[in-house]
């Protein structure tokens, strides 16, 4: 009788578990959404982005932060053809010059399925101070891929001072 309690209460605490992980990712969902509307309310002809792009990544909040080390980290939903397939999470670190802390909301558009794939094999790295183009109006119509991919950011708050290097780092999880 007490193994039936313990696997009982276990099993409770399981299923309170994943009912919270799916409550996370339903508000990630929807973060990503009011998201993508703002970034196409900055600028409406990035819709050519969503549209062409072999699949894409939207980080609603990403924090960033650092005073000569610095981090950031965010949690977003992939699309591929429009679709939630899944979910990402960005780390990035970064050392050099910098100080304060700032929000921001950030998509990562990728051109076709190879850089795709990468992505979803974790294995797409790279400099955002370098590589990301600031949402604005019209901002888009100049931007272009590199290596297959193509990253926008959109400041929500904060203020940072940087002169640094580092990288970000994805990884992918079904959905």
């Amino acid at each position: 009788m007490k193994k039936v309690i313990v696997t009982f209460f276990f099993a409770l605490l399981a299923i309170a578990g994943f009912a919270q992980d799916a409550k996370k990712d339903r508000r990630i969902v929807e973060d990503a959404t009011d998201a993508k509307a703002a970034f196409l309310d900055d600028d409406p002809e990035m819709e050519n982005f969503f549209n062409s792009s072999y699949g894409y990544i939207i980080l609603p909040n990403v924090g960033k932060g650092g005073f000569g080390i610095g981090g950031a980290a965010g949690n977003g939903v992939a699309y591929q053809g429009g679709e939630n397939i899944g979910f990402a999470k960005m780390t990035q670190i970064t050392i050099g010059f910098q100080a304060g802390g700032q929000a921001y909301s950030e998509v990562v558009f990728f051109e076709d399925q190879e850089a795709f794939e990468r992505f979803k094999n974790s294995k797409v790295e790279m400099s955002a101070q370098v590589s990301a183009v600031a949402a604005a109006e019209g901002a888009s119509l100049n931007a272009k891929y590199v290596e297959g991919v193509a990253v926008f950011t959109l400041a929500k708050g904060g203020l940072m001072y940087e002169a640094s290097v580092g990288g970000q780092q994805f990884k992918f999880r079904d959905k």
